[in-house]
């Protein structure tokens, strides 16, 4: 991947951890029920997913540009979210657990983009044949 598009998911992953900012606004999302929450990440992960998926599919590597999309979408998140909560707010790595709901974001990517660029080097291996 070129620099251009590192940087590129960078400012993009930047942007979209902004506006779940703002969003969250005035408690970063504390002043919701855990059911609230609950039901708000079951709602942005097919979201997430999707978009990550016809990125991933355009790609010329799905396998290499899933890894990337799950890096990009977890390692930036979890250092914005550690500076904001962790220090500004004074959480330190607890923020971990209070903030579960942003937590879990730290895992998932993880585990579905990965297995969604095999499973698209599959289908491609498939419709070669």
């Amino acid at each position: 991947m070129t620099l251009r598009k590192h940087l590129r998911l960078l400012v993009i992953v930047t942007a979209v951890w902004l506006l779940f900012f703002v969003a969250g606004a005035p408690d970063y999302y504390q002043q919701y029920s855990t059911q609230s929450m609950i039901i708000f990440d079951l709602a942005v992960l097919p979201l997430l997913w999707w978009v990550c998926y016809l990125s991933i599919k355009k790609s010329r590597n799905p396998m290499a540009s899933s890894f990337w999309l799950a890096f990009y979408f977890v390692v930036p998140l979890f250092f914005y979210d550690l500076i904001y909560i962790g220090v500004y707010l004074g959480y330190g790595f607890d923020f971990i657990w209070k903030f579960w709901y942003l937590s879990v974001y730290y895992l998932l990517p993880w585990m579905i983009l990965p297995p969604t660029g095999w499973w698209i080097e599959r289908q491609r291996k498939q419709d070669t044949i």
